[in-house]
């Protein structure tokens, strides 16, 4: 299931794609690099979650000067195996091609906003059909470039499981005729490519798509899938400042015992100005740390056997009298309790601490 605060974002992998397209066809950085999302610490972080928006912005940025066909070769030329991470090996790691483009379907929100963007397989006797449906607010040459990326990326990864070229039957593009088209006939290596089609998609013979995967390893794909689970479970979705303050936060606390000044400088601004910025938030400095504090030790007790006195002094308390008080004041309860109970921090039985200072 899709974290409902995961919509309208899309992986980091899938947004470094984007930029790296971007710069090899020349667009200019300083149109994008300001995007929320594109700091070095969230870029490169695979836990961040990046605006959809930004992504979106980047495509139609390029496509404002690059031909909408050549976006979308260079993004699938790009698309090398692992580049968007497990989503990848989903296709190729499992017992046939058409078993892992289901997969990939299945975990979909890995890589892209399931909120605009899906992926659909149809079967329809000795045929099957891979559709991407794409309705984000792109403009027109954008949207075609996204929609043509989608589908070279799907025979990409399905000829790679397969361990040889799957030539499709046909493909459709909701996107317009361009006034040349033949770097789209080498990216799908057929001519039977229809335009301004209600739908895009892309259709190969079930037999193609059926045929056990070579070197496929039996259980491996359960492996993948409850990787691709755990990444979106544990994944920090950026929609606004105060996401991305709490993501720096966060980092810094995984270093070292956060402090203001730390925070600040990590995101390039003054102690003065988070400090405001936070106040228009409705928020403090010390709430944020609490309820980071809170999920972290609420996490220990359910997954470790560390002792109250240890999880104490990792997390800042001066002793295990002061994380019981803290533990109490949150959930009116003791850690040994919280611990046996496993009662979960993310539940909407408690809400988040108030402002406490």
């Amino acid at each position: 299931m899709v974290p409902p605060a995961h919509q309208g974002t899309m992986s980091s992998a899938l947004t470094r794609l984007s930029v790296k397209a971007a710069r090899l066809l020349g667009t200019p950085p300083h149109g994008y690099a300001h995007l929320l999302g594109l700091a070095s610490e969230h870029l490169n972080d695979d836990l961040c979650r990046i605006p959809a928006t930004t992504g979106n912005r980047i495509a139609e940025l390029t496509t404002a000067h690059t031909p909408w066909p050549e976006l979308s070769v260079v993004l699938a030329e790009q698309s090398r195996i692992g580049t968007l991470g497990v989503w990848d090996y989903l296709i190729t790691s499992a017992a046939t091609p058409l078993e892992g483009i289901q997969d990939a379907s299945t975990y979909f929100a890995a890589v892209a906003d399931v909120g605009t963007d899906t992926l659909d397989i149809a079967e329809n006797g000795e045929h099957v059909t891979v559709s991407h449906v794409n309705q984000a607010e792109l403009t027109h040459e954008a949207a075609c470039a996204v929609r043509a990326y989608a589908l070279g990326l799907y025979q990409r990864r399905l000829s790679e499981a397969a361990q040889r070229s799957l030539v499709p039957l046909r493909v459709t593009l909701a996107a317009s005729a361009p006034r040349r088209h033949d770097v789209l006939t080498e990216l799908y290596g057929t001519h039977a490519i229809d335009f301004e089609a209600p739908t895009s998609s892309i259709t190969f013979l079930a037999a193609d798509l059926k045929a056990p995967t070579p070197h496929a390893q039996p259980g491996l794909s359960s492996v993948l899938r409850r990787h691709a689970e755990q990444s979106l479970a544990t994944a920090v979705p950026l929609h606004g400042w105060l996401d991305l303050f709490r993501a720096a936060l966060a980092s810094v606390h995984q270093e070292k015992t956060p402090t203001l000044a730390t925070v600040a400088r990590r995101m390039g601004v003054s102690t003065r100005t988070l400090q405001r910025r936070l106040d228009a938030h409705e928020t403090t400095w010390r709430n944020e740390v609490e309820i980071l504090r809170r999920a972290d030790i609420t996490r220990m007790l359910h997954d470790t056997d560390l002792t109250v006195d240890a999880i104490a002094a990792r997390t800042g308390y001066a002793d295990a009298r002061a994380l019981r008080r803290a533990v109490h004041r949150w959930y009116g309860t003791t850690p040994a309790t919280l611990r046996r109970t496993g009662r979960s921090a993310e539940s909407g039985r408690f809400s988040r601490p108030g402002p406490t200072g």
